[in-house]
């Protein structure tokens, strides 16, 4: 009965460690989970954020200029634009 005792003693050793484990295991899966969640969340508040500004920029006068200058080619009365051409080939060579 001794040698009885002694197998059921390390049969309930042997099944609580492995439920041991394997909690530790699920405890490290989900703490990896809400870090990775977390760094999800900190990126999108930051792009939030981020867009936040622009709309604030963009509601102003200076942000609408801004708009206009950049988007559609406008330009303030009197100023002068000058439209580059790129030609393919080498540029020409002064003489010295």
């Amino acid at each position: 009965m001794l040698r009885l005792r002694w197998i059921l003693l390390g049969l309930c050793t042997t099944i609580m460690g492995t439920a041991y484990f394997l909690e530790i295991r699920k405890i490290r899966t989900l703490t990896e989970r809400v870090d990775q969640r977390m760094e999800d969340l900190v990126s999108m508040s930051r792009f939030v954020q981020e867009l936040r500004e622009k709309v604030a920029f963009y509601s102003t006068p200076d942000g609408m200029a801004h708009i206009a200058r950049d988007q559609f080619n406008f330009s303030y009365p009197g100023e002068r634009v000058y439209k580059l051409e790129v030609r393919e080939g080498p540029l020409p060579r002064k003489k010295p």
